[in-house]
């Protein structure tokens, strides 16, 4: 199996430039904040984020493509990295420390390396194909992430972000019903809900849709952990889709609940 080290090494360099951007702005009097087109906020430390990590990116792997939330895609190969510069940015202006950077590496769609920032928690996560999950400050200061073995709905944990976003989908009733099987929901949302599933905290998290840059690292991260990260149907996750991640031993459950329910037996 090919070593990805290298490419780790680079997202950890890019992550620590990232943060130093990011605390600099974060719970600052004059962050300037903007509205996209689709109604959500972006920031000048968005900006500021992905531009760096371009740059670095430019020197260091000038042959690779880059997907980014705020500047779309550059280049041409195989080898794609996807930056989310700040995932949680509604939480980032209101000055709530649960909000990371996101970096992924993919090798013909598949992710091979993923990081994730979280610099307000003093938490990293990161993970690469066949190198398992780890959490930590860096490198030579990390401990291995394993995914719970919580084996029943009726003792897992879910996290979700809003159940707004499953009603526009046509999905709450279906989402509703996995919340009333399981033992605990919590919304901790974002990036956070996942990584939690991957250390083991969470035992399931769901998002009815993301872009890529939203879920990038997170299929290398769980399945690292020894979980599972797939759409609806138990695919490997599309650009605009649906995520679901578990410890694996409930997945097949909840994508059963995800997708209306578990079917009633009749009587004979």
């Amino acid at each position: 199996m090919a070593s990805f080290d290298d490419d780790l090494r680079l997202a950890h360099v890019l992550a620590d430039a990232a943060d130093d951007i990011s605390l600099q702005h974060f719970r600052s009097l004059d962050l300037q904040v903007e509205t996209k087109p689709d109604l959500t906020p972006v920031t000048e430390a968005d900006r500021a984020v992905e531009e760096t990590v371009r740059s670095v990116l430019s020197r260091a792997r000038p042959r690779d493509a880059v997907v980014g939330e705020e500047y779309g895609k550059t280049g041409n190969s195989h080898r794609v990295w996807v930056i989310d510069p700040i995932d949680g940015t509604k939480n980032y202006v209101r000055g709530v420390p649960v909000w990371a950077t996101m970096i992924a590496l993919l090798e013909h769609d598949r992710p091979v390396v993923g990081l994730i920032s979280a610099p307000a928690l003093f938490r990293r996560w990161w993970a690469t194909l066949g190198g398992g999950t780890w959490n930590g400050r860096s490198l030579t200061k990390a401990t291995r992430c394993w995914v719970s073995k919580v084996s029943e709905l009726d003792d897992a944990s879910l996290s979700f972000s809003d159940t707004a976003e499953w009603e526009e989908h046509g999905r709450l009733e279906a989402f509703l019903g996995l919340t009333r099987s399981v033992w605990r929901t919590r919304a901790y949302g974002d990036f956070w809900s996942h990584v939690m599933v991957a250390e083991g905290a969470v035992d399931i998290a769901a998002e009815p849709e993301l872009s890529l840059w939203d879920a990038a690292p997170l299929p290398v991260l769980l399945e690292e952990a020894g979980g599972r990260a797939t759409d609806l149907r138990g695919q490997n996750f599309t650009d605009g889709g649906a995520l679901v991640c578990t410890n694996g031993a409930l997945h097949d459950r909840v994508l059963t609940w995800l997708n209306g329910g578990p079917t009633p037996v009749r009587p004979v």
